[in-house]
């Protein structure tokens, strides 16, 4: 909750609750909602959460919003309410869990090829990727349990009270709340991650491991590098705008590893549709295309932090903390000498 602080004489005097609204007071549909919750699923919402999206919802498909997998191999789906639900709504989710429940692993990996579009990959071979496995998981493995995520208004009384009865009786299921406040004209998305809502300040510097885009060009790391800045295209150029002037982005080259660190000192240009970037000033040395490319392997990143990366997206989750970035530039400059 949102609550304005009144003051007198520098002083506090008291609180006044600020109102909130949903999607639906803005004629928003639930597929703007989907949309929303869909591109920022692992980046912004779930900062420490690995889930690998899998496929969304079709027009006139009786199906959930967004299916994804977990590091397990299990099946996460999300059910979005833009505004109050009505009574049927958790048992429309659970039918959803039973349906999806009964998927082989050749129907589940068939709508992960639609909806990746043109990939060589398997299912099982996308999700070793993404989660940096070293075994494959074999199909069998895939989608043995279900979670429910319900995201929906905060005002939803009446859905909530469902979710928790569900809950009480051992249904793996969880309801996210999200809000929405306009004040001076301009709206805010506010919403709730588990367990503790335990989100970094978005003021406060991070490191940021950044994809070079070696998957669709070769040469998108050389013209990144060679004019200082980070940069993304199509569908991924969104991703600029999740850092911020002063964090720390790490260049992370497919196949290699991290190859060059920077700081991030500019705002967002959009020079054309296609492409979003910031300018940076390099921390380390800066590789030439002419010479060998030196890198820090990724295997020695995650063993360096004490961590693990969901390498297979253009940021790789979760955030560093400053303390930890600065800690992996030096690390980072021993291995590019």
């Amino acid at each position: 909750m949102l609550y304005k602080l009144e003051q007198e004489k520098d002083e506090i005097s008291s609180i006044e609750p600020v109102e909130f609204k949903d999607l639906s007071s803005f004629g928003k549909l639930e597929k703007d909602l989907e949309n929303l919750i869909a591109n920022n699923i692992l980046e912004l919402l779930f900062e420490d959460s690995k889930l690998m999206p899998v496929f969304q919802e079709r027009l006139y498909q009786a199906e959930a919003d967004i299916y994804a997998l977990n590091e397990q191999g299990e099946l996460v789906i999300f059910e979005l309410k833009r505004s109050s639900a009505d009574y049927g709504a958790v048992q429309q989710v659970l039918r959803y869990a039973e349906d999806a429940g009964q998927w082989s692993y050749k129907k589940l990996d068939n709508k992960f090829k639609q909806y990746a579009g043109s990939t060589s990959k398997s299912l099982v071979e996308a999700h070793q990727e993404a989660f940096e496995l070293e075994h494959r998981l074999e199909p069998k493995e895939i989608n043995q349990k279900q979670h429910l995520i319900i995201i929906g208004s905060a005002a939803d009384e009446t859905l909530i009270s469902s979710v928790d009865y569900w809950k009480k009786n051992g249904l793996s299921i969880e309801f996210l709340p999200y809000r929405i406040y306009e004040l001076g004209g301009e709206k805010y998305f506010e919403f709730f991650a588990p367990p503790y809502d335990k989100h970094k300040n978005p003021r406060d510097v991070k490191g940021v491991l950044f994809d070079t885009n070696r998957t669709y060009d070769e040469n998108g790391i050389w013209h990144m590098l060679e004019n200082r800045r980070l940069e993304a295209y199509d569908d991924a150029k969104r991703f600029v705008s999740h850092v911020n002037e002063g964090d720390i982005v790490f260049f992370s080259h497919k196949w290699c590893g991290v190859v060059a660190a920077g700081k991030v000192k500019s705002k967002v240009y959009k020079p054309d549709h296609d492409t979003w970037y910031r300018e940076v000033e390099f921390l380390t040395p800066i590789p030439s295309r002419d010479g060998d490319l030196s890198f820090m392997p990724f295997s020695k990143v995650s063993e360096f932090l004490g961590k693990g990366f969901f390498w297979a997206r253009t940021i790789k989750v979760p955030y560093l903390t400053k303390p930890e970035a600065l800690l992996l530039v030096d690390e980072l400059k021993k291995y590019l000498k």
